[in-house]
């Protein structure tokens, strides 16, 4: 399960500076091509609402070995998402595509860093591919052991 939250609809067109140039869409399918050659099922999902991502995290339960979560501004807020996450027994990957501790004081504090199996920053969409890549060498280790 791969999760983008709010405004990461906006990818390509909001501050390409920082996000750069390539669009959500875009990412969702180099993911989900990257995933058939792990042999992984990748679903992704994307919502501005912290309600909905909370849903969706509560419905992969059970069903997802990894969660791929860039909670976007939420990474500073939602003690909800962080609660629902440690509701599953989900393997936790958080990403976030610029540095958030190269930016402005209140995005360094992130609510899912310490529950997270790792963080992956600063490389643009890139870190949704090495999570992946990593999300498929946790997922082979729990099933070899």
């Amino acid at each position: 399960m791969v999760i983008h939250g709010p405004n990461l609809n906006m990818l390509g067109k909001r501050e390409p500076d920082i996000y750069g140039t390539t669009t959500l869409e875009e990412v969702n399918r180099r993911l989900k091509n990257l995933g058939d050659g792990l042999n992984l099922e990748v679903e992704t999902f994307q919502s501005n609402h912290e309600g909905r991502i909370v849903d969706k995290i509560q419905e992969a339960a059970g069903t997802c070995g990894t969660v791929i979560i860039n909670p976007a501004a939420y990474t500073h807020t939602s003690i909800a998402i962080r609660d629902a996450l440690l509701a599953t027994d989900m393997t936790v990957i958080e990403v976030h595509l610029s540095n958030i501790y190269k930016r402005e004081a209140f995005r360094k504090k992130s609510m899912i860093t310490d529950i997270a199996v790792g963080q992956i920053c600063g490389f643009g969409v890139q870190v949704y591919y090495l999570a992946l890549e990593a999300a498929a060498k946790i997922l082979k280790c729990a099933i070899s052991s």
